[in-house]
Order: structure tokens, then sequence, then C-alpha cells
């Protein structure tokens, strides 16, 4: 088979820099394409974290100006990756968050900074670099989406492009004023362009333009092509719905892989899950909770926000810890809910446990340690937290939205009959749905056969890149094999 070239454009790239899901998925779905017969090359801005990591870096193109000065391309490799990395220190030379400053505030300048990656990714497909011009372009989220626009306006022929929606919440929104600054005509602003609500629509643009739009799952697929859901945007999705699919994501099995993970103190697989235990008991001591093997530990890796739900679990906290169970919590974000965690921990010792931050180990721990793992979210385009609890036995306990209830067979009757479950599935995602489901999950657990049932069945399952890698690798030979056609569509 002969090989397809494809340029992935994502602001962020595991393990280089990271801040959420995106750099989870740009950094595993190249390698698992690769037995598809895709080759990967991901252009990337060229924050300190990713220059350091460049192995073997040589020029790839001069761009003589991009957003106010010159910079360079890169090639090289890093982790595993082939890469193009964008060297450009007036825009990316920051240290920390790639979007946020020392104090928590989009960095000011973030439409040219975003808007340079999508300009270059264009230039690139254009034929910038010398013996390289990709046969597609697969853009993610809304820092790559103006790519689409820029090959649009430019009015030369360029490769498709995929725009895949990792959470339709970020959109990328600009004032007009910076129109001419990042290199788009007068005439792209009208509601057939870049207008979006009488700002510059990063993200519109890209839903406008783009060949194909994929997001992260089936469910998020439907939901987001609907006023509900769409988020301001959902009559436009609504209007591109025959380009408009919903891939599965999912994680990196060789990361995620209980039986070979160097960050746990103990390993266990489906088969010989006995050391689960010491892991648990790892967990209890790590975060300060009561060594009670028999209790129920409930475990949580996420974003604390009213997106994901954490609101839920903090009011359900005084009935949790009345039960008996415990929780083991990492994350960080809402200052409110932060220090509602905090506050927690105080009012019950022993039973609740937080690590306010980020750390790779403790993720880990806490999926391996964890008994089950709480995803409350109110949306959810996919999530990897509940995957990864799948494949290390942690059961997970989601509300019925986007991935999560795509990903997660609930424990209902007939289920468990028929020896399927993987998790609980909860619906209406309110404080007495939730409720429910933390009841539901304790009684399961009060019963071992259907909970190692679970456990054997979720840590079974498929939950790796290859059947979504083969989707995409169809989806990219077909609009290759097609010829482009633009405009898209019309708001």
């Amino acid at each position: 088979m002969k090989p397809l070239h494809i340029l992935s454009v994502a602001s962020e790239i595991y393990p280089l820099i990271k801040t959420g899901g995106l750099a989870d998925v740009a950094g595993a779905l190249p390698a698992a394409l690769g037995p598809q017969g895709v080759k990967v090359v991901t252009l990337v801005p060229g924050y300190p974290a990713v220059i350091a990591a460049l192995e073997s870096a040589k020029s790839a193109a001069v761009i003589e100006e991009l957003m106010g000065a010159p910079a360079t391309l890169l090639g090289g490799r890093a982790a595993g990756l082939d890469l193009l990395v964008i060297d450009a220190p007036h825009l990316y030379d920051r240290p920390g968050n790639p979007y946020l400053d020392a104090d928590g505030r989009d960095w000011l300048d973030n439409g040219a900074r975003f808007a340079a990656l999508a300009q270059v990714a264009a230039l690139i497909g254009g034929g910038l670099v010398p013996k390289y011009r990709p046969a597609l372009i697969h853009a993610h989220d809304w820092q790559a989406a103006l790519t689409p626009a820029y090959l649009h306006y430019d009015g030369q022929a360029g490769p498709p492009v995929v725009l895949t929606i990792h959470n339709l919440a970020f959109q990328g929104r600009f004032p007009r004023a910076l129109l001419g600054a990042i290199g788009l005509p007068e005439t792209s602003f009208t509601l057939d362009g870049v207008e979006y609500y009488g700002e510059i629509g990063f993200l519109k643009a890209g839903i406008l333009f783009a060949d194909a739009i994929t997001t992260v799952s089936p469910s998020y697929a439907a939901e987001i092509a609907t006023d509900a859901g769409g988020m301001g945007l959902g009559g436009l999705l609504a209007g591109r719905a025959g380009d408009l699919v919903g891939i599965l994501n999912g994680i990196d099995t060789d990361v995620w892989d209980p039986a070979t993970d160097v960050l746990l103190p103990h390993r266990y697989s489906a088969e010989h899950p006995g050391d689960r235990a010491r892991d648990k008991a790892a967990l209890q001591i790590a975060l300060g909770l009561d060594a009670s093997p028999d209790a129920p530990l409930f475990g949580v890796v996420s974003r604390l926000s009213q997106q994901k739900g954490l609101d839920l679990l903090l009011g359900a906290l005084p009935d949790l810890c009345a039960s008996g169970a415990q929780l083991a919590l990492l994350g960080t974000g809402d200052a409110g809910l932060e220090a509602g965690f905090r506050a927690a921990v105080a009012q019950y010792p022993g039973q609740v446990g937080c690590v306010i931050g980020y750390d790779e180990a403790t993720a880990h721990l806490i999926q391996a340690g964890a008994d089950a793992l709480l995803v409350p979210s109110r949306f959810e385009p996919c999530g990897l937290t509940q995957l990864c609890a799948l494949r290390y036995g942690a059961i997970p306990v989601v509300a019925r939205t986007g991935g999560l209830g795509d990903s997660v067979i609930d424990a209902n009757e007939a289920a468990l009959r028929a020896g399927v479950a993987t998790g609980i599935v909860f619906s209406p995602i309110d404080p007495a749905g939730f409720a429910a489901a933390l009841r539901r999950t304790i009684a399961a657990y009060r019963d071992p056969p259907a909970w190692r049932a679970m456990q054997r069945n979720g840590m079974r399952a498929d939950v790796s890149w290859a059947r979504s890698a083969g989707r995409y690798a169809d989806l990219y030979r077909r609009l290759v094999d097609q010829p482009a056609s633009l405009p898209k569509a019309n708001p």
C-alpha cells in the first residue's frame, strides 16, 4: 500500500506539551495510523519544551514574516514523533502554559499566535517545504481551525482539510480589528466567511471551510448539531451533517497498561489482578486515607469545573462519606471548587484526600488503586479518563453524555445477565441522578462476583486507537480521492 502523507496540526502534543486530552490524541494517533499506511508529520508551535526536545533539528523553511517577525520552520523528531516546529520566539518563547500567562489569563496575542499556526499549515499545504507536500491536513480544534480558511482565501488549490472538534466550548473568537494583522482579506469578514457575531470566529471558519469535520464520539457529533448542544454553532453543524462524523477516541495502550506501568508500585493484569489491592493500599497512604481495604474508594482525575460536574460531587460528599466510602481526587481548575475540596479534606479526615494540581504518577495510581472512577460531566465530547479506568479495572461511573455513554456499558439488569456490563451510566445529570448512581455503585461493590465480572469486562475491552485509526484512514483516503469543492456550506 502506498503511504498516505498527512500533516497533523495541533497546539499541543503529548508527551512534549500537554494541558488536556487534545495532546493525548495528537500524540497517540500518529503511531496508531502507521499500520493503516498513513505517515503523519505533526506541526506544532515552538514552545520552549518542544524546541528543547527536538532531536537533530534542521531548517525546513524560512518564513520572512509571520505575525510581525521572521520565523523558521524546523524539522526533526522528538519522543518518537515526526515534527515540524514553528520557531517563532516572538510568538511562542514563553514559560509555562501554552495559552495562559502566569496569572491564568489568556495571552493577549493568542489570536495572532494560533492564526500563525494555521497560516503555516496552509503554507505547507501549498508547498512551503521542498519535497514535502501533504496529501491532506488534519487540523485540531480552534487553534488550527483557520487552516482551510487560509487555503480558501489564498485562491489556490490545496490539500483537503479535516477539522476535529475536541470540545465545542472552546471556539477561538477575536476582535475584527485583528483581521488584517493575521493576513485575511476584508472580504472574508462576512456571514459566509469568518465573521461570527461581529468577531472573527476561528472554529466557525474551520467548520465552514473544512472538507470534513470529525468529533471525538458519535453521540457528541449528534449533540453538537442541535440548538441545545451546538453552543451557537448547531445550525452550521447541522447544515454540514453530511460531512460530520463522530469517531471515538482511544488511548495509548502502551502508556496505559497496568501490566507494564512503571509509575505503579505494583503491576497487575486482567488475568492476574491480585496486586491491584496493593495499589489501593498505596493510594490510601499517598493521599492520607485510612488503611481500609473494604471501604469503597472512589477516584477522580479531572479538571475541576462545573462542566465536569465536580460541584455535584462536592454536594454529594456528606452522604458519600456517611456511607463509609473514600475519595481520592487529583485536579485543578475553578478556585471555588479547589477550596471546597480542600475544606472537605479537613472535614472528612481519612476519608477524603486531594491533590490540587496535576501529577502523572498520581493519575496512574488513582486509576490503579481506586475501586471506581467518577466522571459526572454535564457534557463530555469523549473523555479519556474513563477509558483508562476500564483498562485499569476502576469501574467508571459516568454521566450519559457524549463519549461517556458511548464507551461504558451500564450495569443494568439486561447487561448484567448478558455478562457485558463495564460500569455505571446515569441520567439525569443532576444531584438526584448522581446520588442514585453512587448508591448503585456502592451496592454493586458489595456484590464481589458481579463487581469482579465488571472489572474483567472493562479490562478486556478494546480501548486502543486501532479501530478508530482505521476510520480516520478511510476518511482521509476518501477525501484525497475526491475533488475538492469550496466553499463548503452556508451558515
